[in-house]
């Protein structure tokens, strides 16, 4: 799960971070009334407006913006507000500003980049930092990686003083600001860990003129798994940044992911869903999702997988794979054939199921009547859809 840069920074101030001052807003004449509380607050008039939308790289995008007064903070939140704002991490499509972030300006001497992430391969969470902070962190990444230093912290220790100053340090923050810098790294950390976060990023935390250490943006991933635990978290979630087919799968428990292609997967397990995408590239086509029914699917369940699947109007076929283990083969066939009723399927159905009670499924296939092609292997299936679909 992911949200937005001004709900980021009310969950680091919360920890203890120092960042700007800010109002989210969610109309043009709220951020004016934002601009003007703030600007009675502020001894140098500059207001910065900031598109909120789940992705980075926003300011080359056009969606950041600065102001000297509050006639240009209304001009550019009429002309941020709404636009499709194009990222390198929204891809061509864009997405729809629909909030916000008036903030005051700052007085930026140096930016640097901070993050904590989750490394599986050591087990350990990874503490990153850069001196080049700022919108081209993934362009240094990749031609300058040597400027990012790591340090791996035990989870059962914690993020020490001595790494965090080798990461304060190592990214040249002045000896004056040293003990603010290695506090923020360790409030980040305690941040990160405390919230269930995936990743926890600052990007730019910068050094202000008087020395001072700030995030200037705040980017959280969280683990979904553990949101249980946080429905203070839950609550900042946005509906409209998701996709709403995957939204409304979410619903029925159904693990769902658009994809681009033309045939639509329904498939129990999530590594037999993968390997199925797989066997559908190899015969010369694309899956038009990923979709894992789980090991507990209802008819019910089926039937709105079916549903789903269907509205995208890209999808000229569907194969289903079934590995009948706690899933039965007999209550698939009764999803499939009362799903494929009730949505008076049109395209092409290929089904294959191996495992308990397969014969009967397959014979309650064979009496529903219906144009179901059957399969007996993932190839036979996949070669079947594709030629149906062509």
């Amino acid at each position: 799960m992911k949200i937005h840069e001004y709900q980021g920074k009310e969950i680091l101030k919360k920890f203890g971070v120092t960042t700007p001052r800010g109002i989210p807003c969610f109309s043009v004449d709220e951020a004016v009334k934002a601009a003007e509380t703030l600007g009675a607050q502020l001894a140098t008039k500059v207001w910065v407006v900031k598109a909120q939308i789940h992705a980075g790289g926003r300011g080359k995008g056009g969606g950041v913006k600065v102001a000297k007064n509050p006639d240009e903070v209304r001009n550019y939140a009429n002309a941020i507000l709404g636009m499709q704002l194009k990222t390198h991490q929204t891809g061509p499509e864009g997405q729809k500003v629909r909030r916000l972030l008036i903030e005051e300006g700052a007085d930026i001497k140096k930016e640097y980049y901070v993050a904590a992430l989750t490394d599986r391969a050591t087990q350990k969470v990874a503490m990153m930092a850069s001196s080049e902070g700022g919108m081209d962190i993934e362009e240094v990444a990749h031609k300058t990686p040597e400027k990012i230093i790591k340090v791996f912290v035990d989870p059962a220790a914690g993020l020490t003083d001595a790494q965090a100053n080798e990461l304060a340090t190592g990214i040249g923050v002045p000896a004056g600001s040293l003990a603010q810098a290695v506090d923020t790294l360790k409030k980040l950390y305690t941040c990160y860990m405390e919230t269930d976060a995936s990743l926890a990023e600052i990007n730019p935390l910068i050094l202000e003129g008087n020395g001072n250490i700030k995030a200037l943006d705040a980017k959280f991933n969280f683990d979904a798994n553990a949101l249980y635990r946080h429905p203070e978290i839950v609550a900042y979630r946005d509906l409209d940044e998701e996709d709403a087919d995957e939204v409304e799968a979410s619903k029925f428990d159904l693990a769902y992911i658009s994809l681009d292609g033309n045939i639509g997967c329904l498939v129990n397990g999530a590594g037999l869903a993968m390997a199925t995408m797989d066997t559908i590239k190899l015969f010369g086509a694309e899956p038009a999702n990923f979709l894992d029914v789980g090991g507990g699917a209802t008819t019910e369940k089926v039937t709105e997988a079916f549903k789903i699947m269907l509205k995208n109007p890209k999808v000229k076929g569907i194969l289903v794979n079934i590995f009948g283990g706690i899933m039965k083969c007999d209550t698939i066939a009764e999803g499939v054939v009362a799903a494929a009723k009730e949505t008076h399927l049109s395209v092409p159905l290929v089904v294959r199921m191996k495992g308990t009670n397969e014969d009967l499924g397959k014979q309650i296939l064979k009496d529903s009547g219906l144009p179901i092609i059957s399969a007996d292997t993932m190839a036979d299936a996949a070669s079947k859809i594709v030629a149906a679909v062509k």
